[in-house]
């Protein structure tokens, strides 16, 4: 009993909530700005401040982007724009062990994904990856949701004995919250001057996002009822008549017919457009786990069983030989 109150004593120490911001050459990620908003939601309920952490080599700008954020105080690093394993734990670990945090919210990106185990094995803590769902139950607990068993359940995992609890989450699953204009942050300054001999960065290659789905408004997503490859050139001119970009499920990237870039679903991306259109798409966990943020899902099957239909704002059980032919000749009469 003694030891549970010490426990309990313990963790009371830790409050609040740190973000680390992920950002390059001056620039915030998007996934990092959504976790600021959820940071702040769970703040509500479990009290204490919203704290931020931020790595990079123009901390003027970054801080001009986070002023109207949620952030009560960020911890602003001039370093390296290239993640160097030792020097980011080392500024992480200092900045956890001052602040003291009870929650830790990192983007799981390879960035992300790279630096939360180091942290986690730092504090002796468990971490929760790729989570799709946060909450604070009433002992100050973070209960973390993630895809388990392939897919197939949603796990609910607690780490109730040690701080600070930490977890990633994928881009694009929590909503974009808008900040408070005026709002004033503290921000620190600092500098990282310690050289992280373990690596050598020898070249920078910048990675294109033409190819992206993650960030489009408009998606239309071929499923397993397509019939053969060229047939994917007609739902890519629906697209492109939207104004939007051709997705996938999982099962035209194993049969070579498209990118894994353009995956949607818990091996591929997880998106977040104004309009989703499913073809021929039956709507696995994997597949709904990545788009259900979707703000209106218009879902064409033939078979009135399909999972996508459970989700789905607008289902359409119809052929999607017939419908989308027509709606290409009605979008091109301008009707």
């Amino acid at each position: 009993m003694m030891l549970r109150k010490s426990l309990k004593e313990e963790q009371n120490q830790w409050t609040g909530i740190l973000v680390y911001v992920e950002c390059y050459k001056g620039k915030v990620m998007p996934v990092s700005l959504e976790l600021i908003g959820e940071a702040r939601r769970l703040a509500a309920k479990a009290g204490g401040k919203v704290y931020g952490v931020a790595i990079g080599g123009k901390p003027e700008e970054i801080r001009e982007e986070l002023k109207d954020s949620f952030l009560d105080e960020a911890y602003l690093w001039e370093a390296s724009d290239e993640y160097l394993p030792i020097a980011y734990e080392r500024i992480m670990t200092e900045c956890i062990n001052i602040i003291r945090p009870s929650v830790v919210l990192i983007g799981g990106t390879r960035e992300g994904r790279a630096l939360a185990p180091r942290i986690a094995v730092e504090f002796r803590t468990g971490l929760t990856a790729d989570c799709t769902s946060l909450e604070i139950d009433d002992d100050g607990n973070l209960m973390q949701t993630r895809p388990a068993f392939g897919g197939n359940i949603m796990a609910e995992i607690l780490t109730k004995d040690r701080r600070p609890q930490l977890a990633t989450v994928r881009p694009g699953v929590m909503p974009k919250r808008p900040g408070i204009p005026g709002k004033h942050t503290i921000f620190y300054m600092k500098k990282w001057d310690e050289p992280d001999e373990t690596v050598t960065v020898e070249a920078v290659k910048e990675q294109s996002q033409d190819d992206s789905i993650a960030g489009q408004k408009i998606l239309v997503a071929a499923g397993r009822g397509v019939k053969k490859k060229e047939d994917l050139e007609m739902l890519r001119e629906l697209a492109h008549l939207l104004g939007g970009e051709l997705a996938c499920s999982r099962a035209l990237v194993e049969k070579g017919w498209m990118s894994p870039s353009r995956q949607i679903g818990l091996s591929g991306s997880t998106v977040s457009p104004d309009y989703l259109i499913t073809c021929g798409v039956s709507g696995t966990v994997q597949f709904m786990a990545g788009m259900k943020t979707a703000k209106n899902i218009i879902a064409i099957n033939s078979d009135p069983d399909a999972r996508i239909f459970e989700i789905a704002h607008y289902p359409v059980c119809a052929d999607l030989y017939e419908v989308v032919p027509d709606l290409i000749e009605r979008l091109k009469e301008g009707r």
